[in-house]
């Protein structure tokens, strides 16, 4: 069975892990080594079968640990050539990622990692580069897209052959645009390069989702410019406009900012 936690989904940090009974790999590594044990600890569970961390991006949020994740659990990091470049040059990861523990991917290539089939593909972001991450087991699928600049055709098809997803609502329009962000900041975040809102987050659901998608979990909300309240209903509102009922259709949930979930089972 494979199961998801997140310990952090947002601009303080980002960290993910799905494991089975006998494998773990984690997706990006935004949140100390220590805070991650401890979260580990209280669930009961070990990082030692951690043996894979896959990272979607070189923005601070989700590589600021990298480094000392890798070398305190010993296992490689993959990413792209250039978001690898992108970690060597970011100044907030303290220590780097030695050179006998990179491994490279590249978008639209399988790579088998232990129980996991693990496929990333291009998201349109203005870091170095993106990547989300199509993650496979004998029995089920899991896909991850976060910090969408929009949703391409390539993305669409992975949601559509998803049977659970995390994918971006970072901000409300009206909230960010009335907000207290200098107006350059909003024109970034609302370019094809920035932050996907809550309500293209339902549109992209709602014209790509397959018959078989079982649970979505809306990530890396605003503090400022977002509420997880807010999200989900404005999902659920472009959702019900186009005949799908969340909770019934497929369960939706809103990751916590700064806190660690419960254990999602994925059956």
């Amino acid at each position: 069975m494979l199961r998801f936690i997140s310990f952090g989904s947002g601009s303080s940090g980002n960290c993910y892990l799905l494991y089975t009974d006998t494998d773990a790999l984690i997706i990006d590594a935004g949140v100390g080594i220590r805070t991650l044990k401890k979260h580990v600890r209280d669930y009961g569970l070990s990082l030692s079968k951690v043996r894979h961390v896959l990272i979607t991006h070189d923005h601070a949020d989700h590589i600021k640990c990298v480094g000392s994740m890798s070398h305190e659990l010993q296992v490689p990091i993959y990413a792209t050539k250039t978001v690898h470049s992108g970690i060597d040059r970011n100044y907030c990861v303290a220590r780097k990622v030695d050179a006998s523990l990179r491994r490279y991917v590249e978008p639209g290539v399988a790579q088998q990692l232990g129980e996991f089939t693990v496929t990333p593909f291009t998201v349109p972001h203005d870091s170095s580069d993106n990547v989300g991450y199509f993650v496979e087991t004998a029995d089920t699928n899991f896909c991850l897209m976060t910090d969408v600049g929009r949703v391409t055709d390539e993305m669409a098809e992975y949601i559509g052959r998803a049977h659970y997803l995390v994918i971006e609502a970072n901000h409300d329009k009206e909230m960010l645009q009335q907000g207290s962000y200098p107006q350059f900041l909003k024109d970034r975040i609302t370019s094809g390069s920035g932050h996907l809102n809550n309500e293209l987050c339902g549109e992209a659901i709602a014209k790509n989702m397959g018959e078989h998608l079982r649970h979505v979990w809306l990530c890396h909300l605003s503090e400022e410019n977002n509420h997880p309240e807010l999200a989900r209903k404005t999902v659920e509102t472009v959702l019900r406009s186009y005949g799908i009922v969340a909770g019934k259709d497929f369960e939706l949930e809103v990751l916590k900012r700064t806190k660690p979930t419960g254990i999602f089972e994925l059956v």
